[in-house]
């Protein structure tokens, strides 16, 4: 039996940018991120790819033609494909809250429309063979919780613009489930926004770091799972507590990110708190990762989906002395093969 190679296996660049900064640490380059992406191995398995930050210092969201093929280039220099993109809808970045001012977003549609012109062209490129356009609301809870329901239509009517958008050009949005984010900060709201865009080419972007943080009602203590002062020791009770939110956010889930989390909120530069992504080996992660992602990727029978074409690791906000180390990414690397044995599939080439 040949060895599964679905999904292909991809890190992500821009732990890089984000979080960093002149209020942290300095940006690591893409081809610092894509060499040690390309330089780690394990028992012979390497990286098949990495997942794209469309904005400087990056990949410039207004790049042109010869920029586009100069990032596929990097590539595939490095025998890399590239997966998803983040599209940089902040108004920091060009973009604007998705329940703001009509001006606010415009902004915000056209950052999408910019990088699913991007997408496209790399698809066109041959290097991008599957992945989506990744986005959030860019908003508070805060600011959403004044009017939720105001609040909520409005987001939906802003993804409902950028997902018409994203149909030109072939692409599907993941609307990505992190406690940071107004009307997707905890996982029965996020099902609400999802539900009020009702396009075919809306989905969720799940992380294992920033889901787990649902269970633990930050930022939506009424969607709380988990019990306060919780036992992690209690294994049994944090699986229902998984499963509850994955079946019900499985079935939108078009894009996935392997992480681990201790448990904690964390934030650096001008990111808000949100879930920590630990290292892979970190003793004091909650999830059990290889078992976790299950979770995701069968459905409630346990049977493979297949959906998810290929995987990512986030480890945003690692520090930078932390990326620059080799380990780091081979202890990535082994733990998202060992996601692969457990939950992949071979294809003929």
């Amino acid at each position: 039996m040949p060895e599964n190679n679905f999904p292909k296996l991809h890190n992500a660049s821009w732990p890089g940018v984000v979080g960093k900064g002149p209020d942290s640490e300095p940006p690591i380059s893409i081809d610092t991120m894509i060499e040690l992406t390309a330089n780690a191995e394990v028992d012979g398995v390497k990286f098949d790819g990495f997942d794209l930050f469309a904005a400087d210092p990056h990949l410039d969201i207004d790049s042109n033609d010869d920029g586009i093929k100069k990032m596929a280039d990097k590539a595939r220099a490095k025998n890399l494909e590239i997966g998803s993109l983040v599209a940089p809808v902040w108004a920091g970045t060009g973009g604007g809250s998705a329940m703001g001012s009509r001006e606010e977003r415009n902004q915000f549609v056209t950052q999408v429309r910019k990088a699913c012109i991007i997408g496209k062209k790399l698809r066109d490129l041959g290097i991008r063979p599957n992945g989506v356009i990744r986005i959030d609301s860019s908003v508070d809870p805060h600011s959403w919780a004044a009017d939720p329901v105001g609040n909520t239509k409005l987001i939906a009517q802003t993804f409902r613009e950028a997902c018409d958008v994203a149909a030109d050009y072939g692409e599907s949005l993941a609307a990505e489930g992190e406690i940071c984010w107004g009307g997707m900060h905890g996982w029965k709201t996020m099902v609400n926004t999802l539900e009020a865009v009702d396009r075919p080419n809306i989905g969720f972007q799940a992380d294992m770091a920033h889901t787990l943080l649902y269970l633990l009602g930050y930022n939506k203590e009424d969607e709380r799972i988990l019990p306060k002062d919780f036992d992690w020791s209690d294994r049994a009770t944090l699986t229902e507590g998984l499963k509850t939110v994955t079946a019900a956010l499985r079935p939108w889930t078009i894009d996935f990110h392997v992480a681990q989390n201790d448990g904690t909120v964390f934030g650096s530069g001008s990111h808000d708190k949100t879930g920590r992504h630990c290292q892979a080996t970190d003793p004091n992660g909650k999830l059990d990762i290889a078992v976790d992602a299950g979770h995701w990727l069968r459905d409630e029978n346990g049977i493979l989906t297949k959906k998810i074409r290929h995987i990512c690791w986030d480890g945003c906000m690692f520090p930078n002395d932390v990326m620059m180390q080799p380990k780091t990414w081979n202890d990535i690397l082994g733990a998202m093969i060992k996601v692969r044995q457990l939950h992949g599939w071979y294809e003929a080439p």
